[in-house]
């Protein structure tokens, strides 16, 4: 998967530099896809934004995993002693990710399905965070070397540009964030799944170690 040669860090930086200088600290919805890649990206933003989780992933299958990853986020919160960031989660509803990915269930990983995904979760996240009236909203998704950046931070500023609310640009695995969320999934024994979400990338990990 190519990703281009924007510096979304740095990008970022600048835009919490910014509001450093103005000696704010804005509300953010951070749509939050497991404990493990939250726990790097809380660890850097909560001390610049006031923040709710938001834990919107349709994708994911069963709903008993669900059920256990929403669980361990809440966990996070109350180890890394965060108690005014809370965690907001729509009830499960698989059907919405099951009419995206319609048709597309034989592409592999990193492909259009996934980027329908990006675009289904980050455009349910941003519609909650105009209608609650957040300052910002970002994803950890790209905390993951497995996930698009670069489709991320488009699909965030297209939505930016339609809602009007703030998309806070970002590259979380960049700058060791990624190996900083590894370190920090065994410092807190946080379960770490072995496949992003869908049924799709389960039977890819699966395959990959040769079930």
């Amino acid at each position: 998967m190519k990703q281009n040669s924007v510096n979304y860090k740095k990008q970022m930086e600048q835009e919490i530099a910014n509001i450093q200088g103005a000696g704010q600290k804005p509300t953010l919805l951070l749509h939050a896809c497991c404990a493990p890649c939250s726990s790097a990206v809380l660890e850097l933003l909560s001390k610049h934004f006031d923040i709710t989780l938001y834990f919107y992933n349709p994708n994911i299958s069963p709903e008993s995993e669900f059920a256990f990853r929403l669980e361990e986020l809440k966990r996070l919160t109350q180890i890394m002693n965060l108690p005014d960031v809370s965690v907001v989660a729509p009830p499960y509803d698989s059907t919405e990710f099951d009419t995206i990915a319609s048709g597309l269930e034989h592409l592999p990983e990193g492909g259009a399905r996934c980027e329908k995904c990006y675009r289904l979760r980050l455009g349910r996240s941003v519609a909650y965070a105009k209608e609650q009236g957040f300052d910002y909203v970002t994803t950890t998704l790209s905390i993951s070397p497995y996930k698009n950046a670069r489709w991320l931070n488009e699909i965030g500023t297209e939505l930016e540009e339609a809602f009007g609310i703030k998309y806070l640009v970002s590259d979380f695995k960049k700058g060791e964030g990624y190996k900083r969320s590894c370190s920090l999934s065994k410092e807190y024994d946080l379960y770490r799944q072995n496949y992003c979400g869908c049924i799709y990338s389960k039977q890819f990990a699966n395959k990959l170690k040769g079930e």
